[in-house]
């Protein structure tokens, strides 16, 4: 199964007043590691018509350097789910990466009149 793997920092303007990640930041970063795995996927413009419920497990300080991992783990006739962590990787030499969040989207794949169209199997991945 492919992964699509996408790294952010976290900067002052993308925090709240106790120095983490806005969880709509969060949530905006892993809704654009799904978009490109499904797109990759898909290999045509995917829209994404559901999110799943988003766990934050830990926080996400200022200055952190964070690491989006999408896989499409389900593919349906037009749509594909596709899981999302986002893990963390702190400045601190001690700190070890951490999981901070996780959640699920589906995407579906339209033609160039928005409508849905088939997307290959998992299996046919190249």
């Amino acid at each position: 199964m492919k992964e699509t793997r996408m790294v952010h920092t976290v900067f002052p303007g993308e925090t709240n007043h106790y120095g983490t990640l806005f969880g709509g930041t969060a949530l905006a970063w892993m809704d654009q590691a799904a978009f490109v795995a499904a797109s990759r996927h898909a290999r045509r413009k995917v829209v994404t018509v559901h999110s799943d419920a988003l766990d934050f497990k830990r926080p996400v300080p200022l200055g952190s350097i964070v690491e989006l991992v999408a896989r499409v783990v389900e593919v349906g006739r037009t749509s594909m789910r596709v899981e999302v962590e986002m893990w963390v990787e702190p400045l601190d030499p001690s700190g070890e990466p951490y999981l901070a969040a996780r959640g699920g989207f589906v995407l579906v794949a339209v033609d160039e009149g928005g409508r849905p169209v088939p997307v290959p199997p998992l299996g046919g991945e190249g």
